[in-house]
Parts: structure tokens; C-alpha cells; sequence
């Protein structure tokens, strides 16, 4: 098992296109945000991609998962931090729930492929 082309994998790829979405919009907000929320949810939007693409390296199914879990608890997190940004009037109600809906497609897309690559450990070890 193990060792995917993380560039072909689809939520990789989803990942990817976050991170230039979230940077756009963080460029949008106020200076003093600079190191606070900018800061944080840049990190966790380039996060999502990084721990998937990390945990492709690894040589077992069960490993990739570990990393599958940190890169949807980023997921999680960056979700919390685009409604704190809505909340503040960072962005407007449409982009919101623009972002929002790209990010829960996302987080299901991350679950599912953990849960295909735990039922193929499952199966390996029968």
C-alpha cells in the first residue's frame, strides 16, 4: 500500500486552490491583523495541503491517516477562522459563504479518502 502522487490526488489539489483563495483574502484585511489572524489562517490553509502531501511519503495506509487528520483538523480550524473573519466584516456574506462551501467540499473530500484508505488497511489485513 502507501506512497500516493500527492500532486494527482484531487484533495491535494482542492487544497492547493484554498491556499490561493485564503491568500487573496487575507490580503484584504486590516494591518493589525498582520500577525494575528492573517498569520494563523494563512498557516492553516497551507497546512491542509503540506500534511497531505507529507503523509503521501509514508510506506502504510495507517500512517497517511495520521496525516489525513492533521490536514482536516487544519480544515476545521481554517472553517472557524473564515466565520470569525465574517464575523469582524473581513468579508462580505456572498464570499463567505463561497469559502465556506468550498471548505466543508473539503473536509468531506478528506474524511472520505481516510475512511477508503482505513477500509484498504482493513482489507490488507485479513
Amino acid at each position: 500500500m502507501g506512497r500516493h502522487n500527492f500532486k494527482k490526488l484531487k484533495i491535494w489539489q482542492e487544497g492547493m486552490n484554498l491556499v490561493s483563495e485564503n491568500y487573496k483574502l487575507t490580503k484584504t484585511y486590516p494591518d493589525f491583523e498582520r500577525f494575528n489572524l492573517i498569520s494563523q489562517m494563512n498557516r492553516c490553509a497551507v497546512s491542509i495541503p503540506s500534511n497531505i502531501s507529507e503523509g503521501s511519503s509514508k510506506s502504510t495506509n495507517r500512517h497517511f491517516i495520521k496525516y489525513l487528520e492533521n490536514s482536516l483538523g487544519s480544515a476545521f480550524e481554517w472553517e472557524t477562522q473564515l466565520i470569525v473573519s465574517h464575523n469582524e466584516n473581513y468579508l462580505d456574506k456572498e464570499k463567505f459563504e463561497e469559502l465556506e462551501n468550498k471548505i466543508l467540499q473539503i473536509q468531506k473530500m478528506i474524511a472520505s479518502f481516510t475512511d477508503n484508505l482505513g477500509n484498504q488497511s482493513l482489507d490488507s489485513s485479513i
